[in-house]
């Protein structure tokens, strides 16, 4: 339980309700059975029972009748008529002592697949929720019957397809399937049979023993289908392979592969040509095993699974596309549908629940694939044999989808190892292999904090907390925020704060500017421009400020330029010319004229208003006539997190000066 209860704020994770009561004993509040739908429906979280929120401030009210309140949340709970499910234990509910008054954590696990949807008043499409955000959202009937199929369908892609027939199945596809399939299992059983009895014995075509009914399967037409026969059984399926020339978001490529009537357009054919495409310019060593070259390194057995993974497991009735992006420093996966097991439990492997076991098992017989649950280990043991940065495994509600990505950067760039061995000397070397990451991450992006080094390092999340502690202790590391908030950074390189950049003339007794400097770049790489070319930093006639000078000027579009940072910052809209400001108002016109946007489109005009220059929370929120706020806590704090945005001033994420920056390399 955090110490400082004044700096807590309602999260995707944490909810507080102050369960008073009308007696003033207290009670389960109305708006908790919201909130327990939607995060049984996503992944999990915790409420305060008895924690007062006024304007952004939680203080501790308490609970007169803690036992009474107990009772009455676990009476509702196995009352049928309330919800349908109980996901909690006795265990999940604790009495807590703060400031000498009893208050209830309700820890709200994530629901299991066969329990989703947790719905309220039996009336699942109209009462299940989902938890977006700060807030919990009515799911809509789309999402609500995708979970009751995932609920009831172990195989989404057993299903028969009445009136499809072997005219459906590329015959070119399967020769080629069967050749593989002798290639890997010479002399196969199945190799003697004719098509429609080899469809039977890969289950691509099979009777229902109950109705009767027979024919092609989904997974047969999904594999090997024609192009025809695909838009009809699956009318959103859409396969797309993008090589991009550059660590950049803009949509821009080299070589694309999307179904254009010059091929199939099934899996196969997909898998075929997109692997070939992700490996042909690997720049990683063969391998010699017994004095023998070896082609298949732990990098291409990565990324053939990566492949595998995300075809087996897509969910073909969303509206998402399967996505695969090459990029010179990473690899991207997306595919509709979120995991079927909780993040953790994928991550570590040993348990296997493929959404499509048909297709799985048709890659399994010609040896492409892994068994039980070992799928993600494999990618992750991969990338971690040339010392990469842990892959990036993460889910999204809006639209639900799974994305993976595979970045090629190294954990300790030599550089950065001799730039921390000439800072810290031997105590550098002296620190564990887990602190030595945590520093080198500091050195190149500035700050780091608990979360970020949660997702480069598989270490425990109390492993990590001891090993900020000491870094912190050894004066390895100096931090900087609350306790919830803290950032950390090597000494003297504390990251620039608003009164440096704002008003120079108070802060002349703090650090030099070139210690602030280098933190701000976190990964942008100088790379600040916009589009329609209106960068200012890339406009003839920009005034360039003294290298070493604090004081900030404008630039000829009116954004004020501070050494300080590598890039411009629009801190008042009245101070720019008019073409930039008519130019930031274009971009921002859909949220002034809606007050309700999804998130997705929401995020594309926050990084376009954004990109190459770091905007003002304050302008932000004035171009998209939104509270501030609110702004902050429902989407630029997510963008912040998934790194597709940057913040300013790293070090007071909250500070009413808070500057926002696009991050070229992230989508």
């Amino acid at each position: 339980m955090p110490e400082d209860l004044q700096r807590l704020r309602e999260t995707v994770e944490l909810e507080c309700k102050l369960a008073q009561g009308q007696d003033g004993q207290g009670e389960v509040p109305k708006d908790f059975w919201p909130t327990y739908s939607a995060m049984a429906n996503t992944q999990g979280g915790v409420v305060l029972l008895g924690v007062r929120e006024k304007g952004g401030v939680f203080s501790v009210a308490g609970l007169a009748n803690p036992a009474k309140v107990r009772m009455d949340l676990f009476n509702n709970l196995n009352n049928p008529a309330k919800v349908n499910v109980n996901v909690l234990t006795d265990a999940d509910v604790e009495e807590l002592t703060l400031e000498g008054k009893v208050i209830l954590r309700v820890r709200i696990p994530q629901a299991s697949r066969k329990q989703r949807p947790v719905f309220l008043n039996n009336q699942p499409l109209s009462h299940s929720y989902k938890r977006l955000n700060d807030g919990d959202r009515p799911c809509d009937e789309e999402t609500v019957k995708r979970m009751l199929a995932e609920q009831v369908e172990d195989e989404r892609d057993a299903r028969i397809l009445p009136g499809f027939g072997l005219a459906d199945i590329d015959p070119e596809s399967l020769r080629i399937y069967r050749q593989m399939l002798k290639d890997e299992k010479p002399g196969h059983p199945y190799l003697e049979q004719d098509d429609r009895a080899f469809l039977t014995s890969l289950r691509a075509w099979r009777q229902d023993r109950s109705t009767g009914a027979s024919g092609l399967t989904l997974a047969g037409v999904l594999m090997f289908g024609t192009w025809t026969a695909i838009q009809e059984a699956c009318p959103h399926y859409f396969v797309d392979y993008q090589e991009r020339p550059e660590a950049k978001t803009e949509r821009r490529w080299v070589d694309r592969l999307v179904p254009d009537g010059t091929w199939t357009g099934n899996l196969f054919e997909f898998f075929r040509r997109v692997y070939r495409k992700l490996v042909s310019d690997l720049k990683v060593p063969f391998e010699l095993k017994d004095g023998q070259r070896q082609e298949d390194t732990p990098v291409h057995v990565a990324l053939r699974e990566a492949l595998v993974n995300t075809l087996v497991h897509a969910d073909y009735t969303g509206r998402v596309s399967v996505l695969v992006v090459k990029r010179p420093d990473m690899y991207g996966f997306r595919n509709p549908g979120r995991l079927r097991l909780p993040l953790e439990q994928v991550i570590r492997g040993g348990e296997s629940d493929c959404r499509n076991r048909i297709l799985h098992q048709m890659f399994l017989m010609i040896g492409l694939g892994e068994r039980g649950g070992s799928g993600m280990p494999k990618i992750y043991s991969g990338w971690s044999s040339q010392h990469w940065r842990q892959p990036l495994l993460r889910e999204k509600e809006e639209p639900e989808q799974t994305l993976l990505e595979l970045h090629m950067l190294d954990l300790l760039p030599a550089p950065v190892l001799a730039d921390l061995r000439a800072r810290l000397g031997d105590r550098f070397d002296s620190a564990s292999r887990l602190e030595r990451v945590i520093l080198a991450t500091a050195a190149i992006e500035g700050v780091v904090n608990h979360a970020r080094v949660t997702e480069i390092s598989e270490a425990h999340p109390h492993d990590l907390s001891g090993a900020l502690a000491r870094l912190e202790r050894d004066a390895l590391l100096e931090s900087q925020g609350p306790s919830r908030g803290k950032v950390y950074h090597l000494p003297g390189s504390e990251p620039v704060s608003p009164e440096q950049v704002f008003a120079p003339a108070a802060s002349s007794g703090n650090k030099t500017a070139s210690s602030g400097s280098k933190a701000i770049s976190s990964g942008n790489n100088g790379d600040a421009h916009a589009s329609e070319g209106l960068a200012p930093s890339d406009k003839a006639g920009t005034e360039t400020p003294p290298a070493g000078g604090l004081t900030p000027r404008r630039d000829a579009h009116g954004c004020l330029l501070s050494p300080l940072l590598d890039a411009p910052i629009v801190d008042e809209l009245c101070a720019l010319s008019e073409a930039l400001r008519l130019d930031l108002q274009t971009r921002a016109a859909l949220p002034r004229a809606k007050k309700r946007l999804d998130r997705d489109t929401m995020a594309t005009v926050i990084l376009s208003v954004c990109e190459g220059r770091y905007v003002r929370l304050s302008v932000l929120a004035e171009l998209f006539q939104r509270d501030a706020d609110g702004l902050r806590k429902s989407h630029l704090d997510a963008l912040v997190k998934d790194h597709r945005i940057h913040r300013a001033f790293p070090g007071t994420p909250t500070h009413e000066m808070q500057s926002y920056r696009a991050a070229p390399g992230h989508p």
